[in-house]
């Protein structure tokens, strides 16, 4: 195992980001979450323990001076940073027609998935910087293909993978910085109490998936740890698509 790392991760509290909370502490590191939600929050500190390696704070990727704040606390309690994982995001992909869509829908979702990246890039660098570190933004398949409806989900994560490529070449070579773009991953037994829901997947689901099966938190958080990894050391400016194969399957109706 590499040396402890010091991660900060947007959107931690449930789903995906809670994944990927879970494997970093169970890997060592220290983790520094936020989320909007504040009872997430709360049953998120029960769930992962660690309390002396974990800082969990309610935050709001869209308000930069909370950005600021919260990364500024991180590096107060534990000295430093070496990673950055931005996992928050508004994740319904469906908005309606497009003649309908409303402007204050279609900005909230680039408020939360593209430019809370970028505020947390750019309140991160200075310390990255002095670690040599590296960053992960959360894409989606979305950005590659798409289904009716979802012209503002698709354009904000479509809009991170070229915020990706385009920080890996300013920052490089002290920082690296790749996106991460998730298939089918079933989060519904990862959520707050009040949203849990039992999962059922039907033979139709899982053979969409040529590994067989539709994903799970666990795993994107592997693939999370091993980009911020020594071991990923000659990887920046990629998106690297998570999905058991599934964007691959040509799939015809009947």
């Amino acid at each position: 195992m590499s040396e402890p790392r010091v991660v900060y991760l947007t959107g931690g509290a449930q789903g995906i980001g809670l994944g990927i909370a879970e494997h970093l502490l169970a890997r060592g590191d220290c983790v520094a979450l936020t989320d909007i939600d504040d009872a997430a929050l709360a049953e998120c500190r029960e769930r992962l323990g660690h309390a002396e390696r974990l800082l969990a704070m309610v935050s709001d990727v869209r308000d930069e001076a909370r950005v600021a704040e919260s990364l500024e606390a991180t590096v107060a309690r534990f000295g430093r940073l070496d990673g950055v994982i931005h996992n928050a995001g508004l994740a319904d992909p469906f908005q309606g027609l497009v003649e309908s869509l409303d402007l204050a829908t279609w900005q909230a979702y680039l408020d939360t998935n593209l430019t809370g990246a970028m505020l947390c890039a750019k309140h991160a660098v200075p310390h990255l910087r002095a670690s040599h570190g590296a960053m992960v933004l959360m894409a989606s398949t979305r950005a590659l293909q798409s289904e009716p409806d979802t012209e503002a989900y698709a354009a904000s994560k479509g809009s991170v993978v070229a915020l990706t490529h385009a920080l890996a070449v300013s920052l490089g070579p002290e920082i690296r910085v790749n996106a991460i773009s998730p298939g089918w991953i079933e989060v519904g037994d990862w959520q707050k109490a009040a949203h849990r829901a039992p999962v059922e997947h039907r033979e139709i689901d899982r053979d969409q998936h040529p590994v067989g099966r539709v994903g799970r938190p666990e795993d994107i958080a592997a693939m999370a740890a091993f980009l911020l990894s020594d071991q990923a050391g000659f990887i920046t400016g990629q998106n690297l698509v998570v999905d058991g194969g599934m964007t691959r399957r040509m799939i015809y109706a009947e």
